[in-house]
C-alpha cells in the first residue's frame, strides 16, 4: 500500500491518540513526538521535499523500519509534523482586548509567527486532510472570537478562511513556494518590456520599498474595517 492510499482514518487514529502504541519487541526508546520533530527541524532547515523516512530515520540514528512502528508512511509523518508545528492554540481569553477586532487581530498575528517560524507550513496545511488537536484548536479560537460579531455561521467561515489566506499571501518573499510579485529578474524583464507594462513599470521605478510584513497588517486593517462597516450598517 502506497502513502497515498493509507485510510483517512488512520491518520484520525494517529493524530487524535486512538492508535495503540508498538507491542512487540524491545521497550520503545522513539515516539511519535520525537520523530515528528526531527521532521520538523529538517523542515524548516531545508523545506518539506528534504523530509522522508529514510532521512529522519538517519537522523535520529535509526533504521528506516523503527519508524513504520509509529507512522506508515511520510503522509502520516507530515500529518503529524503539521501538529507539532502549529503548537498549542491561543487561549481567547487570554489574547488581549475585550471585544472581537483586537482578540481576532492577536490571533492573526500569532498565526503569522507560527507559520513564520516554520515556512513550510502554510503550504502543506491546504487541501482537504484531517486536522490533529492542535490545529483544530486555533479553529475553534478564531470560530469563539468571531462567534462575537453577529454574523452568520457562513459569513464567520468565510472570514476566517479570508484571513487565514491572507497571512499566506503575505509571507515573506524568501519563503519557499512563494514568489514576490517584483524580484529583480521579474523587474529586469518589465524594464526590458516597458511599452507593453507601462503601469507596472512607473510603480516600480517610483513606489517605496514593501513595508517588512508584506502589508499584512494593512491588509488585515482594510479586512476589517470592512466587516466592522457592515456589523454597523446592520445594527444601525
Amino acid at each position: 500500500m502506497t502513502d497515498s492510499e493509507v485510510p483517512a482514518d488512520g491518520t484520525i487514529q494517529l493524530l487524535w491518540g486512538l492508535r495503540d502504541g508498538p507491542t512487540r519487541g524491545p521497550k520503545p526508546v522513539l515516539s511519535l513526538e520525537r520523530i515528528a520533530q526531527a521532521a520538523v527541524d529538517i523542515a524548516d532547515a531545508e523545506g518539506l521535499a528534504a523530509v522522508s523516512m529514510q532521512r529522519v530515520a538517519a537522523d535520529l540514528d535509526f533504521t528506516k523500519m523503527s519508524l513504520y512502528r509509529y507512522v506508515t508512511g511520510k503522509d502520516e509523518l507530515v500529518a503529524a509534523m503539521i501538529d507539532l508545528a502549529a503548537g498549542d492554540p491561543p487561549v481567547v481569553a487570554e489574547l488581549p482586548g475585550r471585544t472581537w477586532r483586537p482578540r481576532i487581530e492577536a490571533w492573526v498575528r500569532l498565526l503569522g509567527e507560527a507559520w513564520d517560524a516554520h515556512p513550510w507550513l502554510p503550504w502543506v496545511t491546504m487541501g482537504d486532510r484531517v486536522m490533529g488537536p492542535n490545529e483544530t484548536g486555533w479553529t475553534e479560537a478564531s470560530a469563539a472570537i468571531l462567534a462575537e460579531t453577529g454574523l452568520s455561521v457562513p459569513e464567520r467561515m468565510a472570514l476566517a478562511r479570508m484571513l487565514g489566506g491572507h497571512v499566506r499571501a503575505t509571507m515573506s518573499v524568501s519563503t519557499a513556494g512563494t514568489q514576490p510579485w517584483v524580484s529583480r529578474r521579474q523587474a529586469a524583464l518589465l524594464e526590458e518590456h516597458a511599452d507593453r507594462f507601462p503601469v507596472l513599470v512607473t510603480m516600480l521605478r517610483d513606489g517605496e520599498p514593501d513595508p517588512p510584513d508584506n502589508g499584512r497588517e494593512f491588509g488585515l486593517r482594510l479586512i476589517l474595517d470592512g466587516v466592522e462597516r457592515l456589523i454597523a450598517e446592520r445594527t444601525s
